[in-house]
């Protein structure tokens, strides 16, 4: 107990002298950044959990490309559990004026399971939840479609071979979601009519949903019977992978988030080691009059661990409540976004957060601890034996381990904990060698030329003699402005070319199911309203059942999306040339060549684990197709042109159904009349408007960014304690110099020369190396984390280098030009 209070005593007294605060405030910086983005994660997760059930209709859901067979359904209903059926698919909606493209929903009795719908009996008025489902006869529209056909409750629709009564205006569905089918218009009729519209025939694409709701117990073991029993094209869906549009939307941004708290804590660590460096040599003194005083070196280590142990678990609890406080007003903006209510966090990202603070202060104060325990008595006497027992290998090893586990900890993925680690140590190298190079060289010409005599011969001198300090320094100081470099420059750049993936004048119109013999009337009704005419290509459904022979085992997979992938249609296709935006990464490109041989989306073949020369057997309608692999290709998604996973070479497919797709950009402006004309002149044709989903996109990129730069603030925030660490850390060296320079005559002239030397010095290398550091780590980044495209702006990286090595001086000179106005006496009584 005396031990205890002995260390709390010292804290409160090294708190009081100032000796703690820039110690305290990186550890405080490092768990509000962590804890603040665990908690957001935290809330986002349970918020998605919690209303799963309601975005699923039920507490399981079964789907399928066909129709379900009534064993599944009776064998749910004997184990206790309720049972409803839904079916997706688009088609024409009509009036005798106008048509719009629709996204339908076909529902049974009991719809929905878990969750509600509302409706309301006209457009802008007062909704309620619904009382069961559409009456035969009836079909329910959302307010866009009933604005699109200008119809209203009561009125007259045509949907297939049926005419509808508009009986209700749809303002929510729970299990809507946020995909591409759900950003289309909304219309839903009762599942008793759907054979009789005539809309589902062999071969409609089209989704057969079974809902499942029970008790949990009955659910789990009636998903356990099921999920053996799922056959092609087939899948199940439950809490643990629901709504993946969701999630996958928040990846990108969780990405971001995480690489914002990882900065944070690497340089938070580092700022912690540069200060308890300092804070070593500064309790040299008392721990040689503790040892004086009869305290053993056990004693003497306990009560400074004891000291940290305090102040690391009080700086993390402040840390923390700043985390949390920063969630706090950040989710708010995040429940809107995702249209959820997110619950309270866990206490999970709160002992993550003192779990790190202990971690920064056991990997980089406990080496510098164990030091103060062999300082020699003699030094009350003879002060000059400041020299202490150099910290060992073994621990300096334990730190930067502590250190790795953290960053891959914090980072949740592989990739992106390599890169930034692997990044920040080769900087460190890069740094710490080009700041020796550097000080050598200038210490061989300091003697020559004009630099005799002058305040500069000093400055260059005085880094010369503590090469080891000066290194340390330029590397943290390097460090220091990487890292701002990416939070500001490379940030900015990375975030606006993730907010413009997609381009402005990408297409934003899909037309589908245009036949072959309608391909030129197409085409010339695109060049007679004065539009450019698109690419029309041939699609053709397919299966894959086989590679190298063996056939296609969807279970065989270990990832959900091969899974999906390998028992899904796939829409191939055929050409001779690989069209805008594809790259051929391996193999050749087929052309014209008329021999069999497919090329596979990079992807698809990296996800399905296919290479180049592997056989692949399609079955298309009656016929099955085998070819090898002779090309993959890397293609630009995010341009919403048409894309294929699998193109065949030309006269593969011929004879195969086929049916032919586009894409075009069409301006808002006329946009109405030209895709009326349109389905007018070809009453077969689908026209997708994809411009909601392209709105939809940039408004989630938008409100994730602001939420990223705001916990990048953070980080930002460390890489600048990490500066002042860093000028810091030579600050009782400089100052006794400065001293001892002044005592032997040296004016404030040349002293000012020798301050100005050296950090100009020190700037120029940090801001150097550090611009090259930092434009490369976002390359490495913006490439194999964030799948982007990104190109460093070398003037800007210049400009930022001139800025940032002009700061050093100026932050260096403010922070010691005090010591010119200070007494000689005072200087040599401080440190020496």
């Amino acid at each position: 107990m005396k031990t205890l209070r002995l260390a709390l005593r010292m804290m409160l007294r090294d708190l009081r002298a100032g000796e703690l605060h820039l110690l305290g405030l990186a550890i405080i910086v490092a768990v509000a950044s962590l804890t603040s983005v665990g908690f957001l994660a935290d809330r986002v997760a349970h918020g998605l959990d919690r209303e799963a059930n309601q975005l699923l209709g039920g507490d399981l859901l079964l789907r399928s490309d066909h129709p379900w067979d009534n064993r599944l359904a009776s064998e749910a209903r004997d184990r206790g559990l309720a049972v409803t059926d839904t079916v997706l698919f688009t088609s024409m909606v009509s009036t005798a004026d106008e048509a719009q493209l629709a996204g339908i929903k076909a529902i049974g009795e009991g719809y929905p399971l878990r969750g509600a719908m509302r409706v309301a009996p006209a457009r802008n008025a007062p909704d309620a939840l619904a009382e069961g489902i559409p009456a035969r006869g009836e079909l329910w529209l959302d307010e866009r479609l009933t604005a699109s056909l200008d119809v209203s409750v009561g009125d007259t629709v045509g949907l297939g071979e049926l005419d509808f009564r508009v009986a209700a205006i749809v303002t929510f569905e729970s299990d809507r979601g946020a995909n591409f089918f759900s950003l289309l218009p909304r219309a839903i009729f009762n599942l008793a009519d759907l054979d009789d519209t005539g809309l589902i025939v062999t071969g409609s694409r089209a989704t057969w949903r079974l809902h499942v709701a029970g008790e949990p117990a009955a659910v789990d073991d009636f998903q356990a019977w099921v999920e053996p029993r799922l056959g092609r094209g087939e899948g199940l869906e439950s809490i643990d992978n629901a709504r993946p549009e969701v999630r996958s939307a928040l990846d990108q941004a969780q990405r971001f988030l995480r690489l914002a708290a990882l900065l944070a804590v690497i340089l938070a660590a580092i700022a912690v080691g540069l200060s308890s460096r300092r804070f070593l040599r500064r309790h040299l003194d008392a721990c040689a009059v503790m040892r004086c005083l009869g305290a053993r070196q056990g004693r003497v280590l306990a009560i400074f661990v004891g000291e940290f142990v305090f102040f690391g678990l009080i700086a993390s609890l402040v840390g923390v409540a700043l985390g949390w406080s920063v969630q706090a007003s950040l989710a708010g903006l995040l429940a809107g976004l995702l249209q959820i209510s997110l619950p309270a966090p866990s206490m999970l990202p709160l002992a993550h957060g003192i779990a790190v603070g202990l971690a920064l202060l056991v990997g980089f104060v406990l080496p510098q601890l164990l030091r103060l325990r062999r300082v020699s008595t003699l030094r009350v006497l003879r002060r000059e034996l400041a020299s202490v027992e150099p910290a060992s290998g073994a621990a300096w090893l334990a730190g930067a381990a502590v250190l790795l586990g953290l960053v891959f900890w914090i980072a949740g993925d592989v990739r992106l904990g390599l890169f930034v680690a692997l990044g920040f140590v080769v900087a460190l190298v890069l740094f710490a060698f080009a700041a020796w190079c550097v000080l050598r060289l200038l210490g061989r010409v300091r003697g020559h030329g004009s630099l005799r005599g002058g305040g500069w011969r000093y400055g260059l001198a005085s880094l010369n003699r503590r090469i080891g300090a000066s290194v340390i320094q330029a590397s943290a100081l390097g460090l220091g402005i990487a890292a701002l470099l990416l939070l500001t420059t490379i940030r900015a750049d990375l975030l606006e070319n993730w907010s413009q993936k997609t381009p402005p004048d990408a297409p934003n119109r899909f037309v589908v199911n245009i036949q072959p013999d309608q391909r030129e009337a197409v085409a010339q009704h695109f060049a007679d309203a004065g539009l450019d005419t698109p690419a029309i290509l041939p699609m053709i459904r397919g299966r894959l059942v086989a590679i190298n022979g063996e056939p296609v085992d969807p279970q065989g997979y270990a990832s959900d999306r091969a899974q999906r992938l390998a028992e899904r249609e796939f829409n191939l296709s055929y050409a001779s040339e690989p069209g805008d935006g594809v790259e051929i990464v391996a193999g050749r490109w087929h052309g014209d060549a008329r021999e069999p041989q497919w090329s596979v989306e990079e992807g698809l073949a990296r996800t399905l684990g296919l290479s180049l020369g592997d056989t692949l057997r399609y079955e298309i309608g009656t016929r099955m197709v085998e070819a090898p692999i002779t090309s993959l290709r890397a293609l630009e998604w995010d341009s919403m042109r048409v894309n294929f996973f699998v193109v065949a070479a030309p006269g593969m497919l011929d004879g195969d159904p086929t049916s032919l797709v586009s894409a075009f950009h069409l301006p808002e402006e006329g946009a109405y009349e030209f895709t009326t004309g349109l389905v007018r002149a070809f009453p077969n044709l689908s026209v997708i408007d994809v411009a909601a989903v392209l709105a939809q996109v940039e408004a989630i990129t938008a409100k994730l960014s602001l939420i990223v730069q705001f916990v990048f603030g953070f980080a930002l925030l460390a890489g600048l304690i990490v500066l002042y660490a860093a000028l810091q850390s030579t600050h009782d060296e400089r100052d006794f110099e400065l001293a001892v320079l002044r005592s032997l005559g040296a004016r404030n002239a040349q002293l000012r020369q020798a301050l100005l030397a050296e950090f100009a010095v020190l700037g120029g290398v940090a801001g150097s190396v550090a611009a090259l550091a930092a434009g490369s780590i976002g390359w490495l980044l913006a490439r194999f984390v964030f799948d982007m495209n990104y190109v460093p702006d070398p003037l800007g990286l210049v400009a930022a280098m001139l800025l940032a090595a002009l700061g050093v001086v100026a932050g260096g000179w403010l922070g010691t030009r005090g010591m010119l106005n200070r007494p000689p006496l005072a200087g040599l009584r401080a440190v020496a």
